[in-house]
């Protein structure tokens, strides 16, 4: 992901219990069958091992570092399932992101900016979004769902790639990027970079810059310095790793929709997308991950095209199907800031 998410224009924007084989959705009773009765703790959401075993993972990935375990991958799910944010954002780029662990029930507020109270920033209109990680490829039925990971395993797989081209089995290979001497410093006053830190591409979707990696922790720890003091933990920690992917999927930006919203079908284009050759598809993830590299160059793009291979090689080994895949984001113009 070579993509900045800049801190300042990001913006975030039910439970089902599923298989890769019978997806089934129902609601959770988590009411009380008393007056007498402690508070309902609420259910706990199946693993996602029970989506997806560790003989397709490994299968899926049979070249991977062995930093990359299915336990990591699973548990980084799961973990995040329980996390929801509800971001609010006032005259366009002021701030308040309040995270709820929904084991306790219990919101904080990770983030409000300095010009929160500020009588200007209040008259402004307010909108507010929230992500559920819960919902990360359990959102839909069984065709959807399926769709959704092999989109996701498609980008991790092309960005941490390493050899067999063409054969789509080298996934999940790289810890980090080639050129560890860049800093990727950006400018944040909420997510400053700490000093002798380098906020270079790291983990499954080379999570880069310093906004990135203090928006990432406010969401998965609740707390910016995490990251921000050691970027590091995204290459030492395959648990964090894998956290920092599946943030970065299903958490939308101010311009952009979430990779996870557009899979689901939820995203659609308004006229200004249209006019811009944005549609819904495999194609519109990739403007989201890498847009500016990778689209409006044509259909011949060869990292655009390495990545609809992945996805059409995992959508075959999860068997699922997209046959009215738009995956190509060759005519769309990328988002700009």
């Amino acid at each position: 992901m070579k993509l900045i998410i800049s801190s300042a224009r990001l913006a975030i924007i039910s439970l089902c219990t599923v298989s890769l084989l019978s997806f089934n959705c129902g609601g959770n009773n988590t009411g009380n069958n008393s007056s007498k009765s402690a508070a309902a703790k609420p259910t706990p959401k199946p693993s996602f091992a029970k989506l997806l075993s560790e003989q397709q993972f490994n299968d899926l990935f049979p070249q991977r570092n062995k930093f990359y375990t299915y336990q990591s991958f699973i548990k980084a799910v799961d973990d995040l399932s329980n996390i929801s944010v509800k971001v609010t954002r006032r005259a366009l780029s002021v701030y308040q992101l309040i995270r709820t662990d929904k084991r306790t029930g219990k919101p904080a507020i990770v983030r409000q900016d300095v010009d929160w109270n500020e009588d200007w920033a209040k008259v402004k209109p307010d909108s507010s979004y929230v992500i559920d990680y819960g919902g990360f490829c359990t959102d839909k039925d069984a065709a959807v769902n399926k769709r959704e990971l092999a989109a996701f395993f498609a980008h991790i797989a092309h960005e941490t790639r390493h050899g067999m081209n063409g054969e789509y089995k080298d996934g999940l290979m790289l810890l980090h990027e080639d050129n560890t001497s860049l800093n990727y410093f950006g400018e944040s006053d909420d997510y400053p970079p700490f000093k002798g830190q380098k906020y270079y591409g790291r983990g499954p979707m080379q999570l880069s810059y310093n906004g990135n990696y203090g928006y990432a922790a406010d969401c998965i720890f609740g707390d910016e310095k995490v990251l921000l003091n050691n970027p590091g933990l995204v290459e030492t920690d395959p648990v964090v790793a894998f956290k920092t992917a599946v943030y970065f999927w299903m958490t939308p930006e101010t311009h952009k929709p979430s990779a996870h919203d557009v899979m689901i079908g939820k995203w659609q284009p308004n006229a200004a997308d249209k006019a811009k050759g944005r549609t819904p598809g495999f194609g519109m993830t990739i403007n989201i991950v890498n847009g500016e590299i990778e689209c409006n160059k044509g259909d011949n793009m060869y990292n655009m095209k390495d990545r609809i291979g992945f996805y059409q090689f995992f959508l075959t080994k999860l068997g699922a199907t997209d046959p009215n895949c738009a995956c190509s984001c060759g005519k769309m113009q990328p988002y700009r800031y």
